[in-house]
C-alpha cells in the first residue's frame, strides 16, 4: 500500500528499513481541490479512473489508503501530475517584508539588489505603477486563468491582495497573489502608490 508506514527488508543485506507514505489528510485535500478544479463530479472521476464511487469518497475525506495504481489512475482521470496528488500544495499568497528577502549589494556603490520573485522559464509580465487615494477602493474582477500579480509597495499604505483576506502594505512591502480570483487595492493614505506585475504562465 502506498499510505501506511511498513518495513520493508533489504534483499541484499536483510537489513529493515521502514519507509512513510504520503499523509492521507494530504491525498483528501488534493483530490478534492482538483476535482473541484476540474469541475467534475465524484462519479465522473470515479469512472475514469476505473474506480467505484464510494472508494474515491473514502479517499477524499481521508479514510481510504489509496496504492501507487490508484493515485496514478486519479492523475490521468483528473489531467494532473502524480506529485500534485502526493505534495501539499505551495500557499498562493507570499509577502516579503521591507528589508527581507536575499540581498546582494554592489561593489562601488550604494545599491542593492533584493530577490521578490524568480521569474520561470517562459513566462508573460507586464509591469506597472499603480496610485490610489483613500476613499473607494480599486475591487477587481478575475482576470484570465493562471495571471499572479506581485505589488511592491513604493509610498504610502495600501490593503491589498485577495478579496476576502487581503494584506495592509507599508513602503517596502512586497505581495503576490492570484489575479485569477476577485482582488482589490485599498489606498489607505494620499499619495500611495506602487509597482505592479502580472505574470501570465
Amino acid at each position: 500500500m502506498f499510505v501506511k508506514p511498513n518495513k520493508q527488508t533489504d534483499g541484499a543485506n536483510g537489513m529493515s528499513q521502514e519507509t512513510t507514505g504520503a499523509p492521507l489528510e494530504i491525498i483528501a485535500a488534493s483530490l478534492r481541490r482538483e476535482r473541484t478544479r476540474a469541475g467534475l463530479s465524484l462519479t465522473e472521476v470515479a469512472r475514469r479512473a476505473g474506480l467505484a464511487k464510494s472508494t474515491l469518497s473514502q479517499l477524499e475525506s481521508g479514510t481510504g489508503n489509496p496504492s501507487v495504481e490508484t493515485l496514478w489512475a486519479l492523475g490521468v482521470a483528473l489531467d494532473v501530475p502524480f506529485s500534485r496528488l502526493v505534495e501539499p500544495e505551495r500557499p498562493k499568497v507570499r509577502v516579503v517584508r521591507a528589508g527581507k528577502g536575499p540581498t546582494v549589494f554592489a561593489e562601488h556603490s550604494d545599491y542593492a539588489c533584493t530577490l521578490l520573485s524568480a521569474c520561470p522559464t517562459g513566462a508573460r509580465r507586464d509591469i506597472y505603477v499603480v496610485r490610489g487615494e483613500p476613499g473607494t477602493p480599486r475591487r477587481s474582477d478575475p482576470h484570465m486563468t493562471g495571471v499572479v500579480e506581485h505589488i511592491v509597495l513604493c509610498a504610502g499604505r495600501a490593503r491589498v491582495g485577495v478579496m476576502d483576506d487581503p494584506e495592509e502594505l507599508l513602503p517596502g512591502d512586497y505581495i503576490s497573489y492570484p489575479g485569477d480570483v476577485p482582488h482589490i487595492f485599498e489606498a489607505l493614505e494620499p499619495g500611495t502608490y506602487g509597482v505592479e506585475i502580472s505574470e501570465y504562465v
